[in-house]
């Protein structure tokens, strides 16, 4: 049996060697599996040529999907512009008024009346005074959004504010109320300086503060029809504030106006009915009222004005 296994397999290998065909090396590349063999030579060189060009295509067409250095962007669609309010663009032509300007300051960024190069023009009717004031906060702050978020304030603007109030009410305990004024004076011109996009409360609150310590100052210097309306600008902007109906109250007893002074003091117990500076206060008005005439100055008989708020 053994003899004539041996006589087939020799007989096989010499089938194979006449059709060309010898027991080589398999070869394999990638997925594909081919028998070396010398007249396979040139086919297999064009199938191993052919199969690395479709296997280079196809990763290129996957790293093009992928995101290539160019990709194919579709264009972007034109979204419609929409349309006005046809009520309001009527309300809106009905109020349009050519105004005569002219454009010049630092980098033509503010606006003026062309026919006097003026900021306000009373004969012309025109003020640019606000807008000028947000033109030249963005030219002086580049970085700016606009309209930036309102509850960013400006920490340089509120730390200017606020050192030169305190040199203001430090010369005032030195009994220097001229000087104190001029501080004063100053401190509400760099509190007007906030942009209106900032926070009102922040600015209601400053400028209150500082020309309430200025109608005080005033009062002392005996200018107490400036005191008397500084008092009211501070009930105009914080009117549920106590200081505000207090120095109005002072300020109009030196006037002679006693009725109104202790209407002020209502006025002011109306929104802090336990304030004791007002209540004391109100008790000094009243016993006045009953040994006084209608022409009343108190500078001996009431308490001395307290020193500003801090």
């Amino acid at each position: 049996m053994e003899v004539e296994k041996e006589n087939q397999e020799t007989q096989n290998r010499h089938e194979k060697n006449q059709m060309g065909i010898a027991d080589q090396p398999i070869t394999h590349f990638g997925t594909l599996v081919l028998t070396r063999n010398a007249a396979f030579e040139h086919v297999l060189h064009k199938l191993v040529l052919t199969w690395l060009n479709l296997k280079f295509n196809n990763n290129k067409g996957c790293l093009h999907n992928r995101g290539s250095p160019h990709p194919t962007q579709r264009p972007p669609q034109m979204m419609p512009a929409p349309q006005p309010d046809p009520v309001m663009q009527a309300r809106i032509d009905a109020d349009f008024r050519p105004v005569d300007l002219v454009v010049g300051g630092p980098g033509h960024a503010f606006v003026f009346c062309n026919k006097h190069k003026v900021e306000k023009c009373d004969e012309c009717n025109l003020d640019f005074t606000g807008l000028n004031r947000i033109s030249k906060i963005l030219v002086t702050n580049p970085n700016l959004r606009c309209p930036p978020p309102p509850n960013v304030v400006q920490q340089k603007l509120s730390q200017a504010i606020t050192n030169t109030k305190d040199e203001g009410n430090n010369l005032y305990k030195l009994k220097k109320r001229k000087e104190a004024l001029s501080k004063y004076n100053l401190a509400a011109n760099i509190a007007l300086q906030r942009p209106p996009w900032e926070n009102s409360a922040v600015l209601r609150d400053e400028l209150s503060t500082i020309i309430s310590n200025r109608s005080t100052t005033l009062f002392e210097l005996g200018d107490y029809l400036g005191a008397l309306a500084d008092a009211e600008t501070v009930i105009a902007v914080r009117r549920n504030w106590s200081k505000g109906h207090f120095r109005k109250a002072k300020a109009l007893v030196e006037l002679g106006q006693l009725e109104e002074a202790i209407e002020s003091i209502s006025l002011g117990l109306q929104f802090e009915p336990n304030n004791t500076e007002l209540n004391g206060y109100m008790t000094e008005l009243h016993k006045l009222a009953e040994t006084s005439g209608s022409a009343v100055s108190t500078s001996e008989n009431t308490a001395p004005d307290a020193p500003p708020p801090e």
